[in-house]
């Protein structure tokens, strides 16, 4: 789940040796760019669900078909929705008050990630895919390959034949330095490779011969009806809050100029790369509540969840604690380019320094949102977290933030920050809350054909839970997230070949 993180990451640290504009332009470049995506990224992610229930039902023929659901929605939606999106950028950048410099880059950088949405949303939809059916190690290989491919063409088209000549490195003779746009192209680039590898397993003979995936490639509306009528609020509970997240820095934190977009899009580098492995924690979660709610099993299904929220807030916390320990070198990385003048280096790290200790305070607050948020997904529980995301987004991250702008002035960029750490606490409380109440056990996606089916998927939680933090727990969370994929059951293998016939 770093993966796409890491991708941007990179690129930002490069562009860093070019100057601090480069890094703003980036920044606010992708999250525009992600607005869409968000939005249909969020509704692809019952992908996951609904496979993973047909999994614990036993029904690996069914899961097919919602791999190939993501597909044709990944296509019909670039098309309609991303093509004409990306093509009112330019517009949309010069109308936010920046520089006709900045503005430009913003856009270029967008525009490049928009139109190659297609690959994102195809990839995002095997990840799921693979997630839901217990077999991500595939996608590990997938995110390490499309890594490498990454790293390599970000230097080679941000750099040009020039190469780094501080560090000894040269470029390709002939070679043209794009900058933003060339960091663009190789995010895609390497986008491309990586979900090459799941496609290509996913229609590998072996597969089929499994489930059936060369089979049910044909358009399967009822599938597709499934993804809109569950994915709908996820997608705009994940799409609603990066679009807040988008005016929090293109507008809010923008206000205070160039070097403080600059300074806190090096914050939120920091901060993708602390929460995207909870979101990873989150994906396993998703999975594994579904697979034990469509095997029967709740009160499985929320020792896992237990688990993974002890493991996602033990790391969360423990970057919280590097970002406070080492908050000055940490925005240095983005602020000490080759081309950039110690004064302005001086202020970014200033600037940054203290954004950067508001978003350590929040860490471990985030990762109760984001792992009990997968829970109620995997539970098919997506409209009431949709509903209070959207709620607590614009009232405290466009509406307090706004008002810490108005207000408290001489705090600078730190005002909305501190309106964003709200957020983030009263969102964690209220997902907690959702999933601890309970009422996801009366949910069900699959529909039973069979009377026991029906009562299996709305089996009560009793009192005596098993294990929290055992090595039951363990060892599922350790599947979800980089397990090798393994045959089926004889059992399944059975229930496979009844439904075939």
């Amino acid at each position: 789940m770093t993966s796409y993180t890491l991708m941007q990451f990179v690129g930002s640290v490069m562009l860093a040796q070019v100057g601090p504009l480069q890094v703003a332009a980036q920044g606010n470049g992708g999250i525009w760019s992600f607005v869409p995506l968000a939005f249909l990224f969020g509704g692809l992610t019952v992908v996951n669900s609904y496979v993973a229930q047909n999994l614990g039902a036993g029904r690996l023929h069914a899961a097919a078909r919602y791999g190939w659901a993501g597909l044709w929605f990944s296509g019909i939606t670039w098309l309609f929705i991303l093509v004409p999106y990306g093509l009112s950028l330019p517009r949309l950048f010069s109308s936010l008050g920046h520089s006709p410099e900045l503005a430009a880059m913003e856009s270029s950088y967008a525009q490049v990630l928009v139109f190659g949405g297609i690959i994102s949303l195809s990839g995002k939809a095997m990840s799921h895919f693979f997630f839901g059916l217990h077999r991500p190690k595939v996608i590990t290989i997938a995110a390490i390959a499309g890594n490498l491919v990454n790293i390599l063409t970000n230097f080679i088209l941000i750099y040009g034949e020039a190469g780094l000549p501080a560090l000894g490195l040269r470029g390709i003779p002939g070679t043209p330095a794009l900058g933003v746009t060339g960091a663009a192209i190789a995010t895609v680039l390497g986008t491309s490779v990586e979900v090459s590898i799941p496609l290509t397993v996913f229609l590998s003979r072996r597969m089929d011969r499994e489930l059936g995936t060369r089979r049910a490639w044909r358009p399967q509306w009822s599938a597709l009806r499934d993804l809109v009528r569950t994915g709908w609020p996820a997608g705009i509970q994940f799409g609603n809050e990066i679009f807040c997240w988008a005016i929090f820095m293109s507008v809010l934190v923008g206000r205070f100029g160039e070097l403080h977009l600059t300074a806190g899009w090096a914050v939120l580098r920091y901060m993708h790369l602390s929460f995207m492995p909870a979101v990873g924690f989150s994906v396993a979660t998703t999975s594994l509540v579904g697979r034990y709610i469509g095997a029967g099993n709740p009160n499985t299904a929320v020792a896992r969840a237990h688990t993974a929220l002890l493991i996602s807030v033990i790391y969360m916390a423990l970057c919280g604690i590097m970002m406070w320990t080492f908050s000055a070198p940490l925005v240095s990385l983005f602020a000490e380019g080759a081309h950039t003048d110690p004064a302005t280096s001086a202020e970014i790290v200033r600037i940054g320094s203290r954004i950067m200790l508001a978003a350590a305070v929040f860490q471990a607050f985030d990762a109760v949102g984001i792992v009990y948020s997968g829970a109620l997904r995997g539970a098919g529980d997506t409209l009431w977290p949709g509903v209070v995301t959207i709620v607590l987004s614009w009232v405290l991250i466009v509406g307090l933030g706004w008002g810490f702008v108005v207000w408290t002035p001489g705090l600078e960029s730190l005002g909305p920050w501190i309106a964003s750490a709200g957020y983030i606490a009263a969102l964690g409380a209220a997902m907690a809350w959702r999933f601890e109440k309970g009422p996801w056990r009366t949910m069900r996606l699959v529909d039973p054909s069979r009377p026991d089916d029906a009562a299996a998927l709305v089996a009560p939680i009793t009192g005596g839970a098993p294990e929290l933090s055992g090595a039951g727990s363990i060892e599922d969370i350790a599947d979800a997230v980089q397990c090798a994929t393994v045959a089926p059951s004889p059992k399944a293998q059975e229930q496979q070949n009844r439904h075939a016939d």
